[in-house]
């Protein structure tokens, strides 16, 4: 199989499955905020946001080091993957039982810090949720490296199903958020099962009874986890601190506003998202065996294709951006409206980042990556921290585009250094890109003021699709029949 049909063959199961994780993702997020309201939903993901940062602790990189060496020892030394991943478990399983301990001593002294009693019960029970949690990643990452792609599509769909229906379940049954929180929990362990009784299966096709561990292998791979572990915590400071000083400075009302934006973004990258996962492993692969430039021209592709679709649909999001919130969360939701506009531009930098990230892994270039996650997550700190006083919780959302941005085009930079890129090429694409999308903003913005439900939304946002769906299309930026023919 072509190193295309390879990454297609992945991306449409990847694309799927994130659809359908979107999809029950979605009605989870829409339902829960509905149920739980704004401040029981707000009490809820801040305890979350908790267990999330722990969970970036108990991981170390350890998960993406294994799968960095799962990916380059399955072709040209299969026994050493048994090996691999025996060790690189037991590490994480010795990261995960620190952390926590370190939660179970610490936890009262969060709560404290908060300012939220409410969310104490959550630290307490939500310690199995770290546990398991921290497993499946590490389990995805190791399948990701054996280019496990079609099965990680099916784990990815289970969690989010199981959250829909015991979550939601035992809210319904009256148990409120701390049923919610259960049936997360649930949801966890059940996918774990499913994603440790798979990788069992497969890695009996590399075991051999002679063989034991290259001499030196556990000092890379427990070397190579230290830039990741650096990235990961950066990430941490990245994706839960502006939640969590939202919480500190505010209040949980206020980080249910934030994280409901937040989570509408990240529900529209999911096509970079199941793209990115993809075409990852093959950066390392693609590099080993010499075909620089093959991988640089599908990347380029890739990269101008994910413009296309971001750029229209950031300008999308900020004008329809308030009908939105009022149709799916409800009027008590409007203070997330101008968070969510400002977090428009973010979905552009979401798009290429998903693409281009954890390529870096694969290509070595993760102590880069991680000096540049960690300057700006700094940043971001400082930001919040200086924003969200002055412009309360927007003032959240305006740390992480300055951040992010920042962080997007150092990956750019980086990526450039090892793939051969054409700036050249890449900014003749764009003009055109930006006159369809100015194109679409001008209708959308006539017709957004006649929005008055479900109905005329759909039909606004509806004229915007058909009318970069055609300009693409005349300009010759999508190839309708190309792309039908390769993933029809």
């Amino acid at each position: 199989m072509s190193l295309v049909d390879r990454l297609i063959a992945g991306f449409k199961a990847q694309f799927v499955s994130y659809i359908v994780s979107a999809i029950v993702g979605g009605l989870l997020l829409v339902a829960l905020a509905r149920l739980l309201q704004p401040q029981g939903y707000g009490a809820f993901v801040l305890a979350l946001t908790v267990f999330g940062s722990f969970q970036f602790i108990a991981r170390l990189g350890i998960a993406g080091s294994a799968g960095r060496y799962v990916a380059e020892f399955k072709e040209k030394s299969g026994e050493q993957l048994p090996h691999i991943v025996r060790f690189s478990f037991v590490l994480n399983l010795g990261a995960i039982a620190v952390t926590s301990i370190a939660v179970i001593v610490s936890y009262q002294h969060i709560v404290e810090l908060l300012g939220e009693p409410e969310i104490g019960p959550f630290l307490i029970v939500g310690t199995i949720l770290l546990v398991f949690g921290t497993i499946q990643t590490y389990l995805i990452k190791v399948l990701q490296g054996l280019e496990s792609i079609q099965f990680v599509a099916i784990l990815k769909v289970i969690e989010p199903v199981g959250r829909l229906v015991f979550a939601l379940g035992l809210v319904l049954m009256g148990f409120g958020a701390m049923g919610a929180y259960v049936g997360y929990i649930i949801s966890s362990v059940l996918t774990t099962a499913v994603g440790a009784g798979y990788l069992v299966y497969r890695l009996r096709e590399f075991r051999e009874p002679e063989s034991s561990m290259e001499s030196g292998l556990r000092r890379r791979i427990a070397e190579y986890s230290v830039p990741l572990t650096a990235t990961n915590s950066a990430n941490l400071l990245e994706k839960r601190i502006d939640t969590l000083l939202v919480g500190f400075f505010l209040s949980s009302v206020e980080v249910g506003f934030y994280v409901v934006s937040d989570r509408v973004v990240r529900l529209i990258e999911t096509p970079m998202s199941a793209l990115g996962f993809t075409l990852s492993p093959m950066f390392g692969s693609e590099k080993a065996a010499g075909n620089i430039g093959q991988i640089s021209r599908l990347y380029e592709t890739a990269l101008v294709h994910s413009l296309l679709l971001y750029i229209p649909a950031a300008a999308g999001i900020v004008l329809v951006a308030e009908p939105l919130i009022h149709l799916v969360f409800g009027l008590e939701y409007s203070g997330a409206i101008v968070v969510l506009q400002v977090l428009g531009l973010f979905v552009i930098f979401k798009a290429i980042t998903k693409l281009t990230d954890n390529g870096l892994n694969y290509l070595g270039r993760a102590r880069d990556r991680a000096i540049v996650k960690g300057i700006t997550s700094v940043l971001n700190v400082g930001l919040n921290i200086a924003l969200i006083p002055i412009f309360g919780v927007v003032g959240a959302a305006i740390a992480t585009v300055i951040s992010y941005g920042l962080y997007t085009a150092s990956n750019l930079y980086i990526i450039s250094l090892e793939l051969e890129m054409r700036p050249l090429y890449l900014i003749k694409q764009l003009i055109p890109i930006i006159l369809i999308t100015a194109a679409m903003a001008a209708v959308v913005y006539n017709l957004v003021s006649y929005v008055s439900g479900w109905v005329t939304l759909f039909a606004v946002v509806g004229a915007g699709v058909a009318v970069w769906l055609v300009l693409s299309v005349a300009t010759g930026m999508l190839d309708v029949r190309k792309l039908l023919s390769r993933f029809g």
